[in-house]
């Protein structure tokens, strides 16, 4: 008797493993399925290794995921808990909620560029929250339909290959296929390898785009954003982050500034500290330590008269395109900052805005005038170091968090002129009345700069990172932070083509 139970165990089980693998195979399709989505999210590969890896890695990871899925959920129920009507229906739960989540994470990623994380959580949820208030209505029932049409699917399934099993078992297609898909396991591998090894960073930029792949290095992550200039890597192994031929975009059509405010803003540049102790000691002035500047001049320069980085300054000064916002309303003016002279032939005198760099001896203010004053960021081993900022404006001062260069134009253009659109069009810097979150992008010396906190991530020429305390200037032992720096680089390249 007990033997006689033990084998109608048995074949209970055996059945269900059976029925388990081929409802394994609909899933792996049900995944492929959706895993699309990952491979339209970035810019395909431009090589025929590229895209021969990107096609193999697919079918095969995407598959391996569902099949570890299966190892690790219905598998070892099958065998504690043989009762195939219960089981059918856990698996078709099972699989649902793993779908659901496959398709939430793939989601994620063509918004956001990176996966579902921990560390990302902020972020997701703000993005799930922004979709969700933007049109709750259709957010709700297109989540619940996608819900709703993959659990029909799994039962639709999982009662089908029951049915069938016995005709299944026949067909040889399941031996083809596991064959087939573990070639494709070994070749990516392989290609992988090669592509490594020999520094194809058509292939290895793809490391991150499916889930549970290769972790991302800051070399594959500037590739896949074509920051790397690949070339001249190649030729003298001297990798350098690619702004070489980056077309400046100005976004159009430009925002109106309808309620335009008549107000002069100063912003004063001085070469040492005693000049600018010399400007502010007769004056009201509110101070902040989170000035955050680049070390070489230009660059900050830059900086502070575009609101943009210094990404796009070889563009912008080749083709000597003005500030977006410049107008005969809104004019610029430019003194003791030769590379930018070229802006003065388009000023007029009735100039808003004056960006002054000099001693205090070629200072005039109008005691009226809103103004910023710093000095120059004095030698220094990085690219980047905090300093004192001084303004007329007290709201300035208890910002929290860093303040770039870029910041004060925008604030100049967005809150003092009170044209809110035309800074958030055309810069990168932020409105400091309009501030919500303490995290930045910079560019300075062929490095990418990105703070949050007080945590400044630093991506060299060689692509190497290292992180640096903002208020302090020692270095962080700590890891990369994937989903913050894609969301950097996306933002830096912004006005990109």
């Amino acid at each position: 008797m007990n033997l006689s139970q033990h084998n109608q165990f048995s074949s209970k089980a055996s059945q269900l493993l059976s029925w388990g693998h081929w409802f394994t195979f609909a899933n792996i399709g049900l995944a492929l399925l959706i895993s699309l989505s990952y491979l339209f999210a970035d810019s395909p590969p431009t090589s025929f290794m590229g895209i021969t890896y990107m096609l193999v890695t697919w079918l095969s990871h995407t598959s391996f995921i569902a099949f570890i899925a299966f190892v690790l959920t219905v598998f070892p129920l099958s065998l504690v808990f043989p009762y195939p009507r219960h089981i059918r229906g856990m698996a078709a739960v099972i699989a649902t909620c793993g779908a659901s989540l496959l398709t939430l994470d793939a989601y994620v990623y063509f918004n956001l560029g990176y996966h579902l994380s921990t560390s990302a959580l902020p972020e997701i949820l703000s993005l799930l929250w922004h979709r969700l208030t933007s049109s709750p209505a259709l957010t709700t029932i297109l989540a619940s339909a996608v819900v709703l049409l993959i659990l029909g699917f799994q039962l639709i399934v999982s009662n089908f290959t029951w049915q069938r099993l016995e005709q299944l078992k026949q067909l040889k297609f399941a031996r083809y296929a596991i064959s087939f898909l573990i070639m494709c396991f070994a070749l990516s591998h392989s290609i992988h390898i090669w592509a490594d090894a020999n520094l194809k960073f058509d292939i290895t930029k793809q490391d991150n785009v499916l889930p549970l792949s290769y972790p991302t290095t800051a070399k594959s992550l500037l590739a896949k954003n074509d920051l790397l200039d690949i070339e001249s890597y190649n030729q003298a192994h001297n990798v350098k982050i690619n702004n070489q031929n980056i077309n400046y975009q100005i976004p159009t059509p430009l925002a109106k500034c309808d309620d335009y405010a008549q107000k002069n803003i100063d912003i004063f540049v001085f070469e040492t500290d005693k000049q600018l102790a010399d400007f502010i000691a007769n004056k009201t002035v509110y101070k902040t330590k989170q000035f955050l500047q680049p070390t070489d001049h230009d660059d900050m320069l830059f900086s502070l008269v575009y609101g943009l980085p210094a990404f796009y300054k070889m563009a912008i000064l080749k083709d000597k395109t003005l500030p977006a916002w410049q107008s005969q309303r809104r004019s610029i003016e430019i003194k003791g900052i030769d590379e930018l002279s070229f802006i003065n032939d388009q000023a007029h005198t009735n100039s808003v805005i004056r960006v002054i760099k000099g001693s205090d001896t070629l200072i005039s203010h109008d005691e009226t005038s809103q103004f910023f004053a710093f000095s120059l960021a004095s030698d220094s081993q990085e690219v980047v170091t905090t300093s004192v900022l001084y303004s007329s404006d007290k709201r300035i001062s208890k910002v929290d968090g860093l303040i770039q260069p870029s910041d004060l134009m925008a604030t100049s253009v967005g809150q003092y002129l009170n044209c809110k659109a035309i800074a958030k069009q055309t810069m990168l810097g932020v409105n400091l009345y309009k501030k919500k979150d303490d995290m930045g992008v910079n560019y300075s010396q062929g490095v990418v700069i990105a703070y949050k906190k007080d945590r400044i991530t630093l991506i060299d020429s060689d692509g190497n990172f290292k992180n640096i305390s903002a208020a302090e200037g020692f270095s962080i032992e700590q890891g990369l932070d994937i989903p913050f720096l894609v969301q950097s680089i996306k933002k830096l390249k912004t006005f990109t083509q």
